[in-house]
């Protein structure tokens, strides 16, 4: 999905959608600010269900780096495997020559004010299916006399609570066999 597909469900939800307006919507203040919020929203949903990556690093034994140095976006460590290493808070020394293969999760990429409306979601398809309802609940929160804001609110809570955040089931791998 992209941004523009998005910014599109949200003015349709709001009933605030004019196909023939340049910002795709006649209200400027919404206009304004929708990059912006929707941005917030999609960091909001990515704690709920993380972006998956995955990157090999040659390294050197004694090298350290920060897990920073892995992906600018980077959210939070999976795991590490292929090289001895040791890890404090964010900083992680190699004790070994080799490939490491690091697993974790990231931020989605920024999206600003300038960002085209070509831009394309890294969030997975139940992600942007509850997205629009928290936009338009941040949109609508300062208009009380409607409490439009307020209905959105409940039904993108409502929506989270009903998330699922794997990406799959699972595996057990047994190495070597099993006594019972």
């Amino acid at each position: 999905m992209t941004l523009e597909d998005m910014k599109t469900r949200v003015y349709q939800l709001i009933e605030e959608y004019s196909e023939n307006a340049d910002e795709l919507t006649e209200d400027e203040d919404f206009a304004a600010k929708i990059n912006v919020v929707i941005d917030q929203v999609q960091n909001h949903l990515t704690r709920f269900k993380k972006i998956p990556k995955y990157a090999e690093l040659n390294v050197t034994k004694g090298q350290t780096m920060t897990l920073g140095d892995i992906d600018k976006e980077f959210y939070q460590l999976d795991l590490i495997r292929g090289v001895d290493y040791d890890i404090k808070n964010d900083r992680i020394k190699f004790l070994e020559d080799g490939t490491a293969e690091v697993y974790y999760f990231k931020y989605p990429k920024t999206i600003t004010p300038e960002t085209e409306d070509n831009y394309k979601f890294e969030l997975s398809n139940d992600l942007l299916e509850i997205m629009p309802y928290g936009v338009a609940a941040d949109l609508l929160k300062s208009d009380v006399s409607s409490q439009y804001g307020a209905v959105y609110e409940a039904k993108y809570r409502e929506l989270l609570n009903t998330l699922d955040p794997r990406y799959g089931t699972g595996s057990i791998e047994l190495v070597g066999g099993m006594k019972i």
